[in-house]
């Protein structure tokens, strides 16, 4: 290393130098003052062009050059140096956090440019005296997207806690919400709090974990390590929210006390204990129960509760009566087969199946006709008679029965328009919601089963037992899985590209609701006829209009 005078307009900036952030206009002013005053203290530090020639590149000093350039120097010294193995990349650095503090975004770039030219994190923090953590921790920001770093770089920077949640993000997801909360002329600040807002992420600690690495690995939870996080304690954490709580109740049902019930929470993080149990507060006798439930956090929590002793009953019962030792309540009911959304998945199945076999499927005209007087039974048809009367039904019905008349109001139609309008009446009101006509009765008379869509799909499967997923394996290849989440993926799979129909959703009636059915309908027939026969005045013969409607069908 020797010292020259050179030109410095006679000098090559360096397109690979280290800190790349522009410099403040008043540093600047500053710099070019002392300038001006003193000249330059420290001389630049330039190296050989590796291009040939006579020219010069400057190493480091590119402000100083700059400056003296705008002082109007027409020579300054310089010092000149062998260009190192890494293009002075570590001594570069090194110069730089010397004399300022480097912006966050070139420490980035310079770390990355230094593994790059085939430096360890281990060297990184020994030259720099920095731990490898820190190192890890910067290399991690540096796969912030680009248009992020060149923003952060230019002085608008984001706190920690936000730079931990932007960096946790994957390069896409930060893509989507840049293009919404980048800056603009009018407002050039980033509201980061709103960028880390919607890259937020929930996130399960493994220090919360009970399960071991055999549950973890089983439930496909793959730990992250969050390098932001105190050193001194277990930052590991998923993302895969689902997967964590499955394996925490697992753990549970294998570690359950005798006495012991997994319990529920409420939506305010309230464990809910059985009724009529007494929440113990202080130490728990060996008679107490215990419930197991997972906090908002997903970490196992218990608590312990009593339940009141029984009734004991009078006289010579009560000897041999006494509180069952072993009680620890009822917290909630088993699951159904089929849950409510299954149920009213079902009727919309049933509902578009039905309606789809009225519209397509060949009907006979007697089919027909009864239908049509079945539709008008359901639950779901309003009709408002002359006289006041309201019953159930719809007034949209009336368009269907309006094209059988011609515009003198007479009946004028042809056997093809009345079963167009009475498949179009059936479609109206048929529905096969248990809240609605509940007519799946008569979807097995026209076929309706051959409407139906597949079944066998995650959304549907998802409101299945475990026995209802098992049966459903009956007539597969398919060998019921340990989770149930496998077995219903398995079975996902099988029925993708056939066709899988669940009982539950055939339109064959159930006997014991079918007899309900015509009982109650039966009743409410003989209710009737008994308030005709109390008007009539006479019970034996039927009445006059019922005779009348006979010989006309004849």
């Amino acid at each position: 290393m020797h010292l020259i005078k050179v030109d410095p307009r006679a000098l090559k900036d360096n397109p690979d130098r280290l800190r790349q952030t522009k410099s403040t206009p008043q540093g600047d002013a500053l710099l070019l003052a002392t300038i001006k005053a003193v000249g330059i203290v420290q001389p630049p530090v330039i190296t050989p062009d590796s291009g040939g020639g006579n020219a010069y590149i400057i190493s480091a000093g590119h402000r100083r050059v700059k400056q003296a350039i705008a002082a109007g120097l027409m020579e300054i010294d310089v010092l000149v140096d062998e260009a190192a193995n890494d293009n002075g990349a570590m001594r570069s650095m090194v110069e730089n956090i010397a004399f300022e503090p480097m912006n966050p975004v070139d420490q980035w770039r310079a770390i990355e440019r230094l593994v790059a030219l085939g430096w360890t994190e281990e060297a990184i923090g020994v030259a720099l005296a920095l731990p490898v953590r820190q190192i890890r921790k910067l290399r991690l920001l540096a796969n912030v997207l680009p248009a992020m770093l060149d923003h952060m770089a230019k002085g608008d920077m984001p706190n920690e806690q936000q730079l931990r949640t932007i960096a946790g993000a994957s390069p896409d997801e930060q893509k989507e919400v840049w293009k919404k909360y980048k800056p603009s002329k009018a407002d050039p600040q980033v509201a980061w709090l709103s960028v880390a807002q919607a890259l937020q992420k929930t996130r399960r600690h493994a220090r919360h974990a009970r399960f071991g690495d055999e549950l973890a690995q089983a439930y496909g939870i793959q730990w992250v390590e969050d390098l932001f996080a105190p050193a001194d304690e277990d930052s590991r954490y998923t993302t895969n929210v689902e997967a964590f709580l499955g394996a925490q109740h697992e753990w549970m049902a294998n570690n359950l006390p005798k006495k012991g019930i997994i319990a529920e929470t409420t939506s305010w993080g309230e464990v809910k204990l059985p009724a009529k149990a007494e929440r113990v507060h202080g130490k728990p006798s060996r008679s107490d129960c215990a419930a197991m439930y997972l906090d908002r956090e997903g970490r196992v929590q218990i608590v312990h509760y009593r339940m009141p002793a029984a009734k004991k009953p009078k006289g010579k019962a009560a000897s041999g009566s006494g509180s069952a030792p072993d009680d620890v309540g009822e917290v909630t009911k088993p699951r159904p087969d089929v849950t409510r959304k299954g149920v009213e998945m079902i009727g919309d199945y049933r509902t578009d199946a039905l309606r789809e076999a009225l519209g397509r499927a060949p009907i006979k005209d007697d089919t027909l006709m009864a239908l049509l007087i079945i539709a008008f039974a359901g639950q779901n048809v309003s009709v408002t008679t002359g006289s006041g009367g309201v019953y159930h039904g719809h007034s949209r019905l009336a368009k269907h029965a309006a094209a059988l008349f011609d515009g003198d109001g007479k009946l004028a139609f042809d056997r093809d328009a009345l079963r167009i309008a009475a498949r179009a009446m059936l479609i109206e009101v048929f529905s096969c919601r248990e809240n609605a006509t509940n007519s799946g009765i008569v979807g097995e008379t026209i076929g309706a089963d051959e409407f139906l869509p597949n079944t066998g799909s995650e959304e549907f499967l998802s409101c299945l037992s475990r026995a209802a997923l098992e049966a459903s394996c009956k007539d597969t290849p398919l060998l019921p899985r340990q989770r149930v989440k496998d077995t219903r993926a398995a079975l996902v799979e099988h029925f993708k590209e056939g066709r899988f129909i669940h009982p539950a959703a055939l339109f064959a009636p159930d006997a014991a609701k079918l007899a309900r059915w015509l009982l109650s309908s039966t009743t409410a027939a003989n209710e009737a006829d008994d308030v005709d026969e109390d008007t009539t005045g006479d019970g034996d013969d039927p009445p006059d209009d019922v005779e009348a409607f006979r010989e006309a069908a004849e």
